[in-house]
């Protein structure tokens, strides 16, 4: 039951969703007659999806939760017994390779956990991440791509448990204790991450990856022009700014 709150809150702290519920309350001062209020009402619903799907305010908000800690660079790979890559979603279905039924954040999380496994050719990869009933764990979809590009089985460790990152955090707690290793997550989830790691009492080491701020990719006008991934930012960053006071209120999420 914590798993579907959690997943309802963070629906509606998106953009589209508020925009949504926000018309809707509109319509029914419109229907009662109230015009002048249905139609602030309409135009606030209006701005916030303009604001929210603007790569200008994307940036903004995701920006801060991206740079908190820098990518692990290649010279810069310490020597650790694990590395740990937390789940993403994953569809597998017919005819559909596994490239295509991982989500792109887990695509970009796999690849640079086996990236860096390469470097530390001793460690062992976890693979974390489980799924809703009747739905496959995206850490068994991490394990075969993981195996499909040179890992041997022997080095992979399979966490298929976890609905989510508290608990991702416990299952990995209780398998590397406080013996630190390396965290693979996507940039923006990072300082989430990383607080519920160091709740569980481990020792990660941060190494972000599918970095989407990028300040260069608009100019002129064009960065007024709303845009599907600047509306997938300002999601993004909202979910997370909303587990972060869900920590700091003492409550995992």
């Amino acid at each position: 039951m914590t798993y579907l709150v959690k997943q309802l809150v963070g629906e509606f702290a998106k953009p589209l969703v508020i925009a949504a519920l926000i018309s809707a309350v509109a319509v029914v001062l419109r229907l009662s007659g109230r015009r002048h209020p249905a139609t602030w009402l309409w135009a606030s619903a209006a701005l916030i999806v303009y604001l929210g799907a603007i790569p200008p305010v994307g940036d903004a908000l995701l920006g801060p939760l991206e740079h908190r800690y820098p990518p692990l660079q290649d010279g810069s790979v310490p020597a650790v017994a694990y590395i740990a890559v937390l789940g993403g979603g994953y569809a597998p279905r017919g005819g559909i390779p596994v490239t295509g039924a991982l989500d792109e954040d887990g695509l970009t999380r796999i690849a640079e956990g086996v990236r860096v496994a390469r470097h530390l050719g001793a460690a062992r990869l976890v693979v974390s991440g489980g799924a809703p009933p009747g739905k496959t764990p995206s850490a068994i979809g991490y394990a075969k791509l993981a195996h499909d590009l040179g890992i041997d089985d022997a080095r992979l460790v399979v966490l298929s448990g976890s609905l989510d990152t508290a608990a991702e955090a416990h299952s990995i707690a209780a398998l590397i204790g406080a013996a630190p290793f390396i965290l693979v997550t996507s940039a923006y989830h990072m300082p989430r991450a990383m607080r519920l790691m160091e709740r569980a009492g481990t020792r990660p080491i941060p190494a972000p990856t599918g970095h989407l701020v990028n300040e260069s990719a608009y100019s002129g006008w064009g960065k007024l022009l709303p845009t599907a991934g600047g509306l997938r930012e300002t999601d993004l960053a909202l979910h997370e700014y909303l587990g972060l006071a869900a920590l700091a209120a003492g409550v995992d999420r």
